[in-house]
């Protein structure tokens, strides 16, 4: 992995990153490919074939396992593009407006890397300046390109006769299996909790074990969103052997996407508590990876493996990055939403981009559309939006299901369909209107119902119309799924120019007023009590009165943390530290004033 930049791209959407790779790999950026969208893995197999002279050969749904093969085949195309990429850029003059140029003007400042090319670019023609322009070629180092599989979307698929396939042919374990075979030497990122299966089977696959120097060919990353849940799944995997080479902490709110909340538990005290316990942690499991592969007769770690920890969700300006990455040590951050205003690196298509571009802070909401129940960061001027008021309009909600990535609920059907799809919200809304509820209740149950969105194609459009291509079936329609923080940039912007952003050399935030990284992540979690307080209130049992202390009392401490963590916020402006000191005790004081009731029941 090229530790050059201080920064990578994490996955965002299905498709939204999916070419990521092939746009800024050979630069030396880190990034993330979805790999569970195997129909728009072949459509872009198809597109980029040619770019290494290859003729596209189609894996159909009739060869064996084809789902893994085809997750295979285009991890193995992206590898070989950007490896031809690479060896292409490593041999151009160090001449302005050359791609080798881009690559040593991107890197951070303080970069040793960076400090030899302006010595050379400093020098006079003649054999020091070319001597030290071969000692640069060999210094370039391409981006990984890493994947993820979001490990509770796990469906079981099933023979056209109705038959379940074996377990091994579920989505998860596909995708798993699809990577392990590919040519990469990259990571696999396991975000949205714990899936047993997709654990156990991880160890079927040699990558993930040490050879006999200690190298990992296959790598495990594991997205947290607190420090219990990384020591939890640390010890479940270094059990087999596999060791977790970096923990990926998320903002629960302030991210995009699915936002798993945590107990009111806040980013900065959760990177503090890495801070303290990452050396004992690397200690411990690297103690249990090394029992685990003695047992199973292996090449075990000689010497401690390195144990990254990195940060992302909400961050936006430099000061804010070097922050996180010299006070709690974090070896890199990562960038997502910022990027999406950034062709040169992901894939939105133009309608989509200016829609971006030109959007309000109130455009970006925190909404229920995704069919797997977990709030879900939404866009309102998206494409999709637009399509789910036309369908409830027509009296038509629901989406027609193709991919059911999402299927799982069982409520009408033996075999799990999805809450977004036409089927079963028809069958949904029948059921409501037998009820004869109240007006009023009638309502809210069905707009819970119908706002339900379909994510496997509107997640997964954009890519296909980015670079001119039809999705399927005519299904045109974008959702896109940006954090808040986006809230800030306005306009479309080069690669350079965002990579000038993060490391303070350029400032593209617009004019709206912006708190502090861990303010606004704050924010969002005060709101998020607030609606747990009201969705409480009539059905409130004693567990849940202990959930929301325990959230009450996480957001309090996470305050109390924030005063006395302010005056290491060096970087920083007298003034921007005396308006944080004010919203933190404005925030103090409405999280003090909420009442917890007594609950009606045990």
């Amino acid at each position: 992995m090229s530790t050059q930049h201080t920064f990578h791209i994490p996955v965002m959407g299905l498709g939204f990153t999916m070419e990521s790779p092939i746009k800024v790999a050979r630069f030396g950026i880190s990034s993330v490919i979805s790999i569970i969208e195997d129909e728009l893995m072949e459509r872009l197999r198809e597109l980029y074939s040619p770019w290494v002279n290859e003729t596209f050969v189609p894996i159909t749904e009739q060869v064996e396992d084809w789902r893994a093969k085809r997750i295979q085949a285009y991890l193995n195309l992206v590898n070989r593009i950007v490896t031809q990429q690479v060896e292409k850029l490593r041999n151009l003059p160090f001449v302005m407006g050359t791609e080798i140029v881009k690559y040593f003007e991107l890197l951070p400042d303080d970069s040793s890397v960076k400090a030899l090319y302006q010595n050379m670019m400093s020098l006079e023609e003649g054999e020091a300046k070319a001597q030290l322009q071969e000692k640069l070629r060999g210094e370039i180092k391409p981006g990984a390109i890493d994947v993820n599989i979001m490990a509770k979307v796990d469906r079981n698929n099933y023979t056209k006769e109705g038959e379940m396939l074996p377990k091994e042919f579920s989505d998860a374990l596909s995708s798993l299996r699809g990577f392990a075979q590919s040519d990469l030497e990259s990571s696999v990122v396991f975000s949205a909790g714990y899936n047993p299966r997709l654990y156990a089977y991880i160890d079927t696959f040699s990558d993930f074990f040490p050879d006999e120097k200690g190298y990992l060919k296959k790598k495990i990353v594991l997205k947290v969103s607190d420090y219990r849940s990384a020591l939890t799944q640390g010890k479940i995997l270094a059990k087999k052997g596999l060791w977790v080479s970096e923990f990926r902490i998320e903002s629960g709110l302030n991210c995009g996407g699915h936002a798993f909340a945590t107990d009111g538990l806040l980013l900065g005290p959760i990177m503090e508590e890495f801070k303290a316990n990452r050396e004992a942690l690397a200690a411990e499991l690297w103690t249990m990876c090394n029992q685990a592969l003695t047992a199973k007769g292996v090449p075990t770690f000689e010497t401690q493996p390195v144990l990254r920890v990195t940060v992302q969700g909400g961050i936006g300006t430099a000061n804010e990055n070097a922050f996180l990455l010299d006070y709690y040590q974090a070896d890199a951050t990562g960038w997502g939403s910022p990027f999406l205003l950034v062709p040169e690196a992901t894939s939105v298509d133009e309608n989509t981009l200016q829609a971006l571009a030109t959007a309000k802070p109130d455009d970006y909401y925190l909404s229920h559309a995704s069919p797997l129940g977990i709030p879900f960061n939404n866009f309102r001027k998206s494409t999709a939006q637009h399509q789910l008021a036309a369908r409830i309009a027509k009296n038509r909600p629901g989406s027609p299901c193709y991919k059911k990535f999402l299927v799982a609920n069982t409520e009408f059907t033996e075999i799990p369909i999805c809450a977004a799809s036409r089927q079963y919200q028809h069958l949904k809304i029948n059921q409501l209107k037998e009820q004869n509820l109240p007006s009023e209740a009638y309502e809210a149950q069905l707009a819970e119902v119908t706002e339900k969105d379909c994510l496997c194609e509107g997640l997964g459009a954009s890519a296909l119309l980015s670079e001119g291509l039809k999705p399927a079936h005519n299904l045109n329609a974008v959702t896109i799924c940006p954090g808040p923080n986006l809230a800030y940039f306005s306009g479309v912007f080069t690669l350079q120019q965002m990579v000038d952003h993060i490391y303070g050399r350029l400032n593209l935030l617009n004019s709206v007023k912006r708190s502090n990284l861990f303010v606004n992540e704050l924010r969002m979690y005060v709101k998020y009590f607030d609606d747990e307080l009201k969705k409480s209130a009539d059905n409130l049992t004693t567990k849940k009165v202990r959930y929301l202390q325990l959230f009450q009392n996480n957001l309090l401490q996470g305050v109390a943390y924030y005063k006395e963590l302010i005056p290491s916020l060096k970087n920083e402006a007298e003034r921007y530290l005396e308006e944080m000191k004010e919203e933190l005790n404005q925030f103090e004081n409405t999280i003090r004033n909420k009442t917890v009731p007594v609950p009606v029941s045990a």
